[in-house]
């Protein structure tokens, strides 16, 4: 049987992959890979592009049912099977991908985390990654245990923000007491991550602290706080 191996190193889509990044590399390259091998005649890209060619286009491959891709010559079932597995697993995370979830307000942060709390008899520290327009990239704990500005290392939060390529975020824990008002040490925490964001042009739009089925906002305190300073001049 003629394998992707036996292909001169140049040419293995696997280790194009590898080098050049899974953008790079062609339809067939990308069928090649998910196969793996090919027949005694024809290496795995060959069957690859004979594939593309019985579909006509991108769009045809996703309408071939099993049977249509097992009677190409060099297919069979296993193949075929594994393609269209391949293909409905690209098709189901496109499908999340348009139905992505806007966190854009304390009261989102709060519907999307509060189950996580439930229960829980310490505190702990979660940090939701956000694109631009506000979809949600990526949820992460980052810290178990009372919050103190001294023992949380921001660098945890934001390294994930930049693997991430978040433009925003918000940091939500919870009080196992039940009282959803921050403490002193909540605004210290909070002010920091603020500084931090700005140099690094990763926007924190807000800290919000979860109790027993209600929650307060950080930065509505803060911008409270703010506007009653200035009323006082």
């Amino acid at each position: 049987m003629y394998l992707i191996k036996d292909l001169p190193l140049s040419e293995r889509p696997r280790e194009r992959l590898l080098k050049y990044g899974v953008a790079s590399l062609s339809i067939q390259e990308l069928i090649a890979i998910v196969i793996r091998t090919g027949t005694k005649k024809a290496s795995a890209l060959d069957l690859a592009r004979e594939v593309v060619s019985e579909s006509d286009n991108l769009v045809g491959l996703l309408d071939k049912t099993v049977p249509e891709l097992a009677e190409i010559k060099g297919m069979g079932l296993a193949k075929a099977t594994t393609l269209l597995a391949a293909i409905e697993l690209g098709r189901r995370i496109h499908d999340h991908h348009e139905e992505r979830i806007k966190i854009g307000s304390p009261s989102d942060a709060f519907m999307f985390m509060k189950s996580q709390f439930s229960g829980l008899k310490q505190e702990v520290l979660y940090a939701i990654y956000l694109d631009l327009k506000t979809n949600l990239i990526a949820a992460k704990k980052i810290y178990i245990g009372s919050l103190n500005q001294s023992l949380i290392h921001p660098r945890e939060v934001f390294k994930y923000a930049v693997k991430y390529s978040a433009y925003q975020l918000i940091l939500v824990h919870n009080h196992p007491s039940g009282d959803p008002t921050p403490s002193e040490e909540d605004i210290a925490v909070t002010r920091k991550f603020l500084e931090i964001g700005q140099l690094m042009q990763i926007m924190l739009i807000d800290h919000v602290v979860i109790g027993d089925d209600s929650y307060v906002s950080i930065m509505d305190l803060l911008r409270s706080d703010k506007q009653k300073k200035g009323s006082h001049r």
